[in-house]
């Protein structure tokens, strides 16, 4: 049954009401979903601890204009900027993003040219009291970019077919040439290098559209890498209720097209599976009954999830529209035929959803349609590259802020959760996709980092990152929340306290948008929560040790109080390029407020991104310049060191300057010493 909307309308926008019914079989999925335990009402946002936010470090919402001239103003001055950045002569900056603080600190996002040539992994940073000046810097590459050549060996057709290769090798089906290989300058994986980067489309073997970007090098011929540039998450539409939704009237048709958030438009692709489809409209102003039969209501819960996300951006974090410029992504329902999945794509900056099993069950549900949406945040800001660990971490960044603007909706139908996909019934027995508590839980996911994580599937590699995230939200242990019951471990076994939603999502927002980049692996991502966290804290707050603490919960460097969970921690987040095959380089730490000597078991956490770990010799320098070998070139071929030593330094005066040193001993791989840390017990 319909019924009309009493909110008044506009000549042009107008609130419009989904009448919704009850799905059969809904309320036992959730029934299934949620586990035992009495049902609490939500936490509220408030922190958990006492410290504030540094008024002036949060971002403020700029509008489409403001932002719009401040990219002007780092453009204007992108020569200057390469040159105190110490570029070369042959690389040019282009601004990509732009984001302020209160204070007036701007924070510019570029990319970067070689010659003419596209850098890839070459994008970076830089913050400063006006747009394009570059007090401090964050780089996806610390290695110089200065290829022995710019000419390529190989030709195009061999990269061509290489790519073609690798999509059959995934059962793409009628995959073809997108876009003709390109040459770039491949930064990414150590040394740059000249390079091919291929696109192929067609089908992945599920029935997503494939982007499949393949890497080649155009000296050699061998692959260096490749990613999907499609992101994409499983859910079934959620019964959201009764809800408002924001139309456009033209004469005497509505439409979904939301006028109130950058002209957001909701589309039925019908089965269809490429352009747009149709334009939902109708000669009333309300939409769907709140089954899947009617083809409106899939729209209706879609466009009310991007209103939900829009909302939740520009409210939460200030920031207008995904890419920040105020215009407004578009989605399509109905794609295909059976098809059980939901997907981002730059290549039309939208949002798709397929209608499930038997096309009885639309994914779209508040935290698929978020989910979805924050990949195309993800990639206006960071760009994390969808494979290994930069991949994990988008996909969680998007598991993260679905989980958020479920909470911000406050929805009684459908209340918040740290679970993903939880109405559905995907696993044929009500269970959630995935756990933010327990990630494991799933059979698949991963609760805590380990080496080689990078090499399994994004959807489960992020498991580290949402397990991060609800520890620092919500601590560890067992807890009752909205009717959920959640119990949350540790990978040291030592407890984690939270300091609440409100400002865990405030610091990987922030952190996302300044301080990951393309290349960010999880050592750098706990880098980079702790610099933000910093910037709005203090690195002496609460918050700052609760980071900490999260991060090595799930496996991430070292707590605040040390392994054993007491003591005192010195640490250095500065970063130290590590020349290839070049001299020792070091990174200091002073000791202060100590008595006596050194403890014999010193706590030296090391953090070092490099792309083979066998190169490198690590030494701990005592301030009397005494050295305690940590590691001499071994690791075989893994890449990076992330472990903690510990050393005798009993003998050595505990107050004073401690350094890092580290030497490649080989040619051909690079990296930088991400931090470092000693802890006293």
């Amino acid at each position: 049954m319909r019924s009309r909307t009493s909110h008044r309308r506009t000549p042009r926008t107008a609130q419009r009401r989904v009448a919704a019914v009850a799905l059969a079989g809904v309320a036992a999925l959730i029934a299934t979903a949620v586990q035992s335990g009495a049902a609490t009402a939500a936490p509220d946002t408030a922190p958990r601890t006492a410290s504030a936010a540094a008024p002036g470090s949060e971002s403020v919402e700029l509008t489409p204009a403001q932002r719009a001239a401040l990219m002007r103003q780092a453009d204007s001055v992108k020569a200057g900027t390469a040159k105190d950045l110490g570029l070369g002569a042959k690389e040019k900056l282009v601004v990509r993003d732009v984001l302020k603080d209160r204070d007036g600190t701007v924070h510019v996002r570029y990319e970067r040219t070689y010659d003419g040539l596209p850098v890839l992994g070459g994008d970076l940073i830089v913050q400063g009291d006006t747009a394009g000046e570059a007090d401090k810097v964050v780089k996806a590459s610390r290695a110089a970019v200065k290829p022995a050549t710019t000419a390529a060996k190989v030709p195009a057709a061999k990269a061509e077919a290489q790519a073609l290769s690798a999509a059959k090798a995934e059962k793409a089906a009628d995959a073809d040439v997108d876009r003709a290989p390109r040459k770039v300058i491949w930064a990414a994986g150590g040394t740059p290098v000249v390079a091919y980067e291929t696109v192929v489309g067609g089908l992945q073997h599920d029935g997503t559209p494939q982007e499949l970007h393949v890497v080649t090098d155009a000296t050699t011929g061998e692959k260096l890498y490749e990613w999907q540039a499609v992101r994409n998450g499983t859910g079934h539409t959620v019964y959201s209720g009764t809800v408002d939704l924001t139309t456009t009237q033209s004469g005497s048709t509505y439409n979904l097209t939301d006028g109130a958030r950058g002209g957001h438009k909701t589309y039925n692709l019908n089965r269809g599976t490429s352009g747009t489809g149709t334009l939902f409209s109708g000669s009333d102003d309300v939409w769907g009954d709140g089954t899947p039969s009617n083809a409106e209501s899939a729209g209706a819960d879609a466009h009310y999830g991007a209103a939900l996300t829009w909302d939740y951006y520009k409210n939460v974090h200030g920031r207008s529209g995904i890419r920040g410029d105020g215009v407004g992504a578009y989605s399509r329902v109905h794609y295909g035929n059976n098809y059980v999945n939901a997907f981002w794509s730059d290549s039309c900056f939208c949002m798709t959803y397929g209608d499930g099993s038997g096309n009885v069950n639309p994914l779209t549900s508040i935290d698929v349609a978020a989910h979805e949406m924050s990949h195309g945040l993800t990639s206006a800001t960071a760009g994390l590259v969808y494979s290994g660990e930069s991949g994990g971490l988008n996909e969680a960044t998007s598991d993260i802020f679905g989980s958020t603007v479920e909470f911000y909706a406050n929805n009684s139908s459908d209340v918040g959760d740290y679970l993903i996909g939880e109405e559905i019934d995907i696993n044929g027995d009500g269970t959630p996709l995935r756990y933010m508590d327990k990630p494991s839980k799933d059979g698949r996911s991963k609760d805590s980092w380990y080496s080689g994580i990078g090499s399994i599937d994004v959807h489960y590699s992020s498991g580290v990152a949402n397990h991060f995230f609800y520890l620092l939200s919500e601590g560890s242990g067992t807890k009752t929340i909205n009717g959920v019951t959640y119990d949350s471990p540790t990978s040291d076994g030592l407890p984690v306290t939270g300091i609440g939603r409100a400002k865990a999502e405030k610091i990987w927002f922030r952190a996302l948008t300044t301080k990951f980049t393309s290349t960010t692996n999880y050592a750098a991502a706990r880098t980079g929560t702790l610099a933000a966290t910093g910037e709005l804290y203090g690195t002496d707050s609460a918050e700052y040790k609760a980071v900490q603490d999260a991060w090595a919960a799930v496996n991430v460097g070292t707590r605040s109080g040390g392994p054993g969970g007491g003591g005192t921690t010195f640490e250095s987040t500065t970063d130290v390029a590590i020349p290839d095959a070049g001299a020792a380089v070091t990174s200091s730490i002073t000791v202060t407020g100590r008595t006596g000597n050194a403890p014999g078991n010193l706590q030296v956490a090391v953090d070092i991104v490099h792309t083979w770990s066998g190169d490198l010799v690590v030494d701990l320098v005592a301030p009397d310049g005494t050295a305690y070998r940590l590691r001499n070139r071994t690791g075989g071929s893994a890449d990076n060191i992330n472990e903690t030593y510990t050393v005798n330094a009993s003998s050595e005066t505990a107050n004073g300057t401690w350094r890092l040193r580290v030497q490649d001993m080989a040619r051909y791989d690079t990296g930088y010493i991400n931090g470092w840390s000693l802890t006293f017990p």
